[in-house]
């Protein structure tokens, strides 16, 4: 077998020594030296030089087909990337829509409660559903409800944790809360203390939105106290001395008992669907149907008018034993 010759480099495409230096860094034997930057050089010009050939020997009107088949091609692929990119936009608002907007929560959290703030900042971040057409009795599969926001909820670690079984619009429910907020947290030094309203019976109203309150005159069910649903509304305490816990009549004392106020402090509320449906078959009794809406259909109407931050669950009664095995502290 035969190799083939090398033929010995002639001087001039030999590496040429660097002039010496003091400098160590510097190498005596720079890049620009070496001969296969020739060849390089050679073969590039070669290529231009064959390019341009081609180019002087192609017809006129081929060259023109060529020049427009390529800018067709751009144009596509331009307005291939235009039509991504609006799906892409579209597709995001979509996802976005599908995560009820919850309010911003947590402004009156206490000061060293990381965990809490964790807990308030994910469950702004978990989906809630709020377009269902109908839906059973009985719910049976995690869809039906928040399931991920509730398992958020259930999954709490960071300090102590109270389930309140709240069932009346006009009893002491919202002050019983805030009391419990504020000894666990200034009296026992719990600033990760987590407070959970089981709401169902008549307090679940102040969980449904003004919109629905019109449309089916829930002050006729909610008492005299309450032409609307005022307990979602901000107190002028809410902003009033933030920074002091002990003013009298500031953000954390009786003056502002609500649920915007209890939200801000990392109180969840948990809505219950057997209630829903109960008050489903009452309205269609009493004849509050604007929309003659079947009961399912009525019940899945009044379920995406429950409060965006408000946790929907298949049953506040059912879900109190779930939240004991979790180590929940029961409170009526």
């Amino acid at each position: 077998m035969q190799h083939a010759r090398r033929w010995p480099l002639h001087r001039s495409h030999r590496p040429r020594p660097a002039a010496q230096s003091s400098d160590p860094r510097i190498s005596p034997i720079r890049y620009r030296d070496f001969p296969y930057r020739a060849g390089a050089a050679r073969l590039a010009t070669h290529s231009r030089r064959r390019i341009a050939a081609r180019q002087r020997d192609t017809p006129p009107q081929k060259r023109f087909r060529e020049i427009k088949a390529m800018s067709d091609r751009h144009a596509r692929r331009g307005a291939l990337k235009t039509l991504g990119l609006a799906a892409g936009t579209a597709l995001l608002a979509a996802a976005r829509s599908a995560h009820a907007a919850t309010p911003e929560t947590g402004a009156l959290l206490p000061g060293g409660a990381t965990h809490l703030a964790d807990l308030t900042r994910r469950l702004a971040a978990a989906p809630r559903r709020r377009d269902f057409k109908t839906v059973p009795m009985i719910l049976e599969r995690p869809d039906q409800w928040d399931h991920a926001a509730l398992a958020e909820v259930t999954g709490y670690r960071g300090g102590p944790k109270q389930v309140w079984d709240n069932t009346e619009l006009g009893g002491p429910w919202l002050n019983l809360m805030r009391n419990s907020l504020n000894a666990q947290i200034w009296s026992y030094r719990h600033p990760d203390f987590l407070v959970v309203s089981a709401t169902h019976g008549s307090a679940h109203l102040a969980l449904f939105d003004q919109a629905a309150w019109d449309k089916y005159g829930l002050a006729k069910f909610a008492g005299a106290a309450f032409p609307t649903n005022t307990l979602l509304d901000a107190k002028p305490a809410q902003s009033k001395g933030a920074q002091d816990h002990e003013l009298p009549d500031g953000a954390f004392s009786s003056h502002d008992n609500s649920l915007a106020a209890l939200q801000q402090r990392g109180v969840v509320f948990l809505s219950c669907h057997n209630a829903i449906w109960e008050l489903a078959e009452r309205l269609d009794g009493a004849n509050a149907n604007p929309d003659k809406l079947p009961l399912d259909a009525l019940a899945a109407d009044l379920t995406n008018h429950v409060i965006p931050s408000a946790i929907v669950t298949p049953g506040a009664v059912g879900t109190l034993p779930e939240l004991q095995q979790a180590g929940f502290t029961y409170a009526k």
